[in-house]
């Protein structure tokens, strides 16, 4: 059984400030953490001699596991650890790949000790210390982000309509503040690394995650916690298997004849999910076969059915998600590998070529205001809708916006060669601030959306673990794009005159970026379409999803809050 246990508030400043630790702690993680993002791509080449390729696709494996472990801190949180102690646990791992990252980017020693012209150099202990060190930094840095988005959502009470429609207000500023720490860290953290020394940028780093370690923990005991119960995977694994095992099994005519327990039974540990009928052959799990008795591994309940429904539903909502995050995933290779070969002044100060993406997280940091207080409100009055626009839509608004921004990203690179070439002229770094701009606009859309739909459409024991999957998709994007990029220099490299693939060597003046980034950019366009059938397609768990429910019924409540906050 999985059970809630909340901590009251009788001021609405105890759930601010809980919240305020919350966000002050991404921020302080996010210097770090987005700085490294960025720039490694640079660490793996000019300190580790890793070859062009070798970088990105080092990077791109590196971020992937990193979105890819939210999922087990998500489902760690949700069975062993409550969602506090799982974010301080993975804290602590972040903490030790810092240190390990600090001391061989200190020691030379522990460095290759010239380029070897393949795709990596570092062999032996070398390499033991290095994959330790990123590693360590991903699954720590991962885990943490596994967590945090619910449980700050947890400090809300969905049984409360006051708490329950601030919670995409939450999600919004969330975001609002991760995105000043990953400025600040794009910037400053970046420039001490690639201009000063990289063991330095890891040293801060390194002090600011401490630091926001320290800042949620001094508030332990303060926190509306959830208690873990049992694992919310193993119980989809069970529907699963009771599903193919009871496959021969004829379906009663009533859904009511299906096993589960009663809500006495349940003593309101678990809210009980009423039956649907999509996803019929699954309700066989929840067919107590004669002469059986009521046993985890022999029944489900039709809620355990449900909830397993509701996760499959949610599923091309997140796969359609993909390859805008494989298109991110050129941001923070490619296009910063563009950078190196651009005129990186501005007067008389040099701008790091990693320090780039400052440029989307300011539009970032200026349009999220913007959008919670003058595009919701206003479009508000149109939909009726309490957030504007519903999350899906949000999702949608930025896998087109994404598509827009590769293909801008291959005519800027067309623009770079032909000045080089042609009239021996180095563009300014600062063109890439226009498809960088164009998808910081897409990845506010697109992931508050996410993180907001997974949040409130899990089941209540699924929360964490679901909006995790928002960074699975950043994880399976990632991944791709190391899997698109070996496979397009395979293709390429037999089918060309040169016989060298579109993204292969160490001339970037020779490469074909551009391709690549409108390939990616046809791609986004098919794949949104897909997205259009997918959204159209999702039900949610209510007929109508609960935020229109709140537009008639707490209009006055939004009222009496307005004259309460005048008041006051």
């Amino acid at each position: 059984m999985l059970s809630t246990k909340l901590r009251r508030f009788e001021e609405k400043e105890d759930i601010e400030q809980l919240l305020s630790s919350l966000v002050v702690m991404m921020l302080l993680d996010n210097v770090g953490f987005v700085a490294n993002m960025v720039s490694l791509v640079l660490y793996f080449g000019s300190v580790m001699y890793f070859n062009i390729p070798g970088s990105a696709t080092t990077t791109t494996n590196l971020l992937g596991t990193a979105f890819l472990i939210p999922i087990l801190g998500g489902f760690i949180s949700d069975t062993f650890l409550n969602r506090l102690n799982t974010c301080i646990l993975f804290g602590f791992i972040e903490l030790l790949g810092y240190v390990l990252l600090v001391i061989q980017s200190h020691d030379t020693k522990l460095q290759p000790s010239s380029p070897c012209g393949e795709k990596g150099c570092v062999h032996g202990r070398k390499a033991v210390l290095f994959y330790a060190s990123i590693y360590l930094f991903a699954v720590g840095a991962g885990g943490i982000r596994g967590c945090v988005p619910a449980l700050g959502a947890d400090q809300f009470d969905n049984n409360d309509p006051k708490e329950r429609k601030k919670l995409a207000s939450f999600f919004n500023w969330f975001l609002f503040f991760i995105t000043i720490g990953a400025s600040i860290g794009v910037t400053a953290v970046v420039y001490v690394s690639t201009e000063i020394d990289w063991y330095k940028g890891f040293i801060i780093s390194l002090a600011c995650s401490a630091g926001g370690l320290f800042v949620i923990a001094v508030g332990k005991a303060f926190y509306r916690t959830r208690v873990s119960g049992d694992s919310p995977l193993l119980s989809v694994l069970q529907v699963l298997f009771i599903t193919v095992k009871n496959l021969g099994t004829k379906l009663p005519q009533n859904s009511d004849q299906l096993h589960e327990i009663q809500s006495d039974e349940s003593n309101l540990m678990k809210k009980l999910i009423p039956h649907t009928d999509q996803f019929r052959i699954l309700d066989k799990a929840a067919v107590l076969r004669e002469g059986k008795e009521p046993k985890k591994w022999e029944v489900c309940t039709v809620t355990q059915v449900e909830e397993t429904k509701i996760l499959i539903r949610m599923m091309p909502i997140l796969f359609s998600t993909i390859i805008m995050n494989t298109c991110l995933a050129q941001l923070q290779t490619f296009s910063i590998q563009q950078g190196v070969r651009m005129n990186p002044h501005i007067g008389r100060d040099t701008i790091p070529p990693a320090s780039i993406p400052v440029i989307p997280l300011v539009f970032m940091t200026a349009l999220i205001p913007v959008y919670e207080f003058a595009f919701v409100p206003l479009v508000r009055k149109i939909t009726g809708h309490p957030n504007g626009i519903t999350e899906l839509q949000r999702v949608g608004v930025g896998l087109v916006l994404s598509a827009i921004s590769m293909a801008i990203a291959g005519i800027i690179e067309v623009k770079r060669k032909d000045e080089f070439k042609n009239h021996n002229h180095v563009i300014s770094l600062f063109w890439l601030s226009f498809h960088y701009a164009i998808f910081g606009i897409a990845d506010m859309f697109t992931l508050v959306g996410l993180l907001e739909f997974f949040y409130r459409e899990a089941p209540e024991g699924m929360r964490s673990l679901s909006t995790s999957f928002s960074f699975l998709s950043l994880s399976i994007g990632y991944f791709l794009s190391t899997v698109f990029v070996e496979i397009i220099n395979s293709v390429t490299r037999r089918v060309t005159k040169s016989k060298i693939g579109w993204l292969e060597g160490d001339d970037f003046n020779q490469i074909h970026v551009e391709l690549f980034y409108w390939f990616l950019a046809v791609l986004s366009m098919i794949n949104f379409g897909v997205y259009l059938l997918c959204a159209k397609w999702y039900k949610y768990q209510n007929a109508v999803p609960f935020e229109s429910e709140l537009v008639s019924r707490n209009d006055a409540d939004l009222r009496n809050d307005e004259i309460e906050d005048t008041a006051k």
